[in-house]
């Protein structure tokens, strides 16, 4: 990398009006780049939207030949297509690229990381990586529950993923919004982004019209969580379902055990692997999970009807988690 990209105080976040991008902007604005030069792009239809970057007006701008250029880190934080749509732009500009989108995920020049990945997987970081992903705030969960189940006779985890609407950025909150309102008035909803009712419903696909594709976002869940995981544990088994909130992701899982493992063993491997352990009468939640930067798991609950099967029920913040992941890394990345 040319040395004035090197010691570039330059930061690109591709996908700046999206919730990710934004979380993103406000964290590294309280972070040691505080006084770097940011730089907002994103898609066609935010662009030239007002906003402001460390304290003074900015304008989002279309993604152009040089929009990465001089940068040292490029977030993305927009869609799948977005990314892949630029990516390689951004890689050939010299800058880091350290991916919320989930399409690097299949990559395989591309590092997934999350604080205390390293230690689990007992490896260390390779370097400084140019081509890095954060996984999505389940994403991490499934790899911790994991690798943190493996020392105790894992054999199999299932998992069943509760995804809020903001999954869908600011259209799908604000569609849940007024279908939430129109189906209490009476009226008819209207179904411009999910081509479906997603308020007071369950689903496990929106329609056919649908701006969101709930399949596409299970495939690149599991491809994320192999991605990181890479034949090294056991590999769940993943369902996603809507589920009719606005924020906050939440997750049932079960997993088989040796039966010998008792609660104070799953317990304190769950700690050690870097999550944050609730105890009755607290329980993790849409509302608990908001704004940490932990995940959050109950007390696992063993299965009567068959020794050696555990419960476990989390929750976690699904933008200001992985936000707060990609400024660590970037800060790891700059000592």
């Amino acid at each position: 990398m040319p040395s004035f990209e090197r010691d570039s105080r330059h930061i690109v976040i591709a996908g700046a009006s999206s919730l990710l991008g934004a979380e993103l902007k406000s964290l590294l604005e309280e972070s040691r780049f505080a006084e770097w030069d940011l730089r907002l792009v994103d898609e066609e239809s935010a662009v030239g939207t007002l906003t402001e970057a460390g304290g003074e007006p900015a304008v989002i701008q279309p993604v152009e030949e040089s929009s990465f250029d001089r940068a040292r880190y490029v977030f993305f934080t927009s869609s799948f297509e977005f990314t892949l749509a630029n990516l390689e732009l951004a890689h050939r500009s010299g800058a880091v690229t350290i991916d919320l989108s989930g399409h690097s995920a299949a990559g395989a020049n591309s590092l997934a990381w999350f604080p205390g990945l390293e230690k689990l997987r007992g490896e260390v970081l390779p370097g400084k990586p140019t081509r890095t992903f954060i996984p999505s705030a389940v994403a991490e969960a499934m790899v911790r529950l994991s690798l943190s189940l493996q020392d105790l006779g894992l054999s199999r985890l299932t998992s069943i993923v509760l995804q809020p609407v903001s999954a869908a950025g600011k259209r799908g909150i604000e569609e849940l919004e007024t279908q939430t309102s129109q189906l209490l008035s009476f009226q008819n909803t209207g179904k411009q982004v999910f081509d479906a009712q997603v308020a007071f419903n369950t689903l496990d696909r929106f329609g056919p019209a649908s701006r969101i594709d709930l399949r596409q976002a299970l495939a690149i869940l599991r491809t994320e969580v192999r991605s990181c995981l890479r034949g090294t544990a056991v590999v769940p088994a993943i369902q996603l379902v809507h589920v009719p909130v606005f924020y906050g992701v939440t997750f049932s899982a079960c997993g088989e055990l040796d039966p010998s493992v008792d609660t104070a063993r799953v317990v304190s491997a769950c700690k050690a692997a870097g999550f944050s352990v609730l105890q009755p009468p607290e329980t993790p939640s849409n509302v608990t999970g908001a704004e940490a930067v932990a995940i959050q798991l109950g007390a696992a609950q063993g299965e009567p009807s068959k020794p050696g099967t555990w419960w476990f029920w989390g929750a976690a913040d699904n933008v200001r988690l992985p936000a707060a992941n990609a400024v660590k890394l970037a800060e790891k990345l700059a000592e």
